[in-house]
């Protein structure tokens, strides 16, 4: 799981002594070991997620390179205010990593869903933004952020792929349905259900765990008159992107991902997946759609 290649490959950055691993109780427990060897340098703040984010900016100004976690809305949406003010406004950077996504932990209900993660961190300045497909494309993304000097944000997830993508982030063709036909974007663990969505359309698929920085050069290498966005987040969340990336072009752009309606239901992931409609059944009632509407 990532989850466990993320706890794996950070404990190995703490032979680095400027690496500083920063919690707020969540995975405590497997950080266990490591705080043993380096207790100095695995700090757990208790359910102080605000507080969290300050130890972090307090290391970063003395030049360590924090590592924090904690489940993406405890991380993003609760610790934001000091994420602005005390990673940003200070010229610092830290890497933050985050489970649970938009819906992994649905059973425990609205506290621990975050779709909007993405979009809010989009707010800040210049952040690298990770969305690996599988468990094998994280060690190498946490190694890229904690090895970069700004700031970056890795989204973990217990949905993935069936199998890992190579590449630096820029757009990888994985079905090429030749000239002329629509582009769809799937970013991350959305890229099985987007493949089986297309099965017999005409549409290339292309895919990117980096949705921040966006691969624009590849965009506009790869698009023609129809592009689909498919995130496993706010649906629209990359749509100003891609727009402002292909501004000079006349292009129709279909964003989908998880709405914004509140469902106000527990449910399980898969469950959550088909009411937004990221399933390929889904997904593929509306690519049918936006393709028929054309011209």
């Amino acid at each position: 799981m990532m989850r466990e290649a993320f706890v794996d490959t950070a404990t190995r950055f703490l032979d680095d002594p400027r690496t500083t691993i920063v919690l707020a109780d969540i995975s405590a427990a497997a950080f266990d070991p490591a705080a043993a060897r380096y207790p100095d340098r695995v700090v757990n703040v208790g359910i102080r997620e605000q507080l969290m984010i300050g130890v972090a900016g307090g290391l970063a100004l003395t030049g360590q390179r924090p590592i924090v976690h904690s489940y993406a809305p405890f991380l993003v949406e609760r610790a934001y205010e000091q994420i602005k003010l005390d990673l940003d406004h200070q010229g610092v950077g830290a890497v933050l990593v985050s489970v649970g996504a938009s819906y992994d932990r649905a059973a425990a209900g609205r506290t621990h869903l975050s779709p909007a993660d993405v979009s809010l961190i989009d707010t800040l300045h210049d952040w690298t933004v990770h969305v690996p497909g599988h468990p094998d494309e994280v060690p190498e993304l946490l190694r890229r952020a904690v090895c970069g000097q700004g700031s970056a944000y890795l989204r973990l997830s217990t949905q993935a792929n069936t199998r890992a993508q190579v590449g630096d982030g820029e757009l990888v063709v994985v079905r090429d349905a030749g000239p002329g036909a629509a582009l769809l974007v799937a970013v991350g663990p959305v890229l099985d259900a987007a493949l089986a969505a297309v099965a017999d359309r005409p549409v290339t698929v292309a895919y990117t765990h980096r949705p921040r920085p966006f691969d624009t050069v590849g965009l506009r290498a790869l698009a023609g008159a129809e592009v689909i966005l498919v995130e496993p987040y706010l649906a629209g969340t990359s749509a100003r992107v891609v727009s402002e990336a292909l501004t000079d072009r006349p292009h129709r752009l279909l964003t989908l991902g998880v709405g914004r309606a509140d469902l106000r239901r527990y449910g399980s992931p898969e469950d959550h997946e088909r009411w937004h409609g990221l399933d390929p059944d889904g997904l593929r009632r509306s690519l049918d759609a936006f393709l028929r509407s054309a011209g």
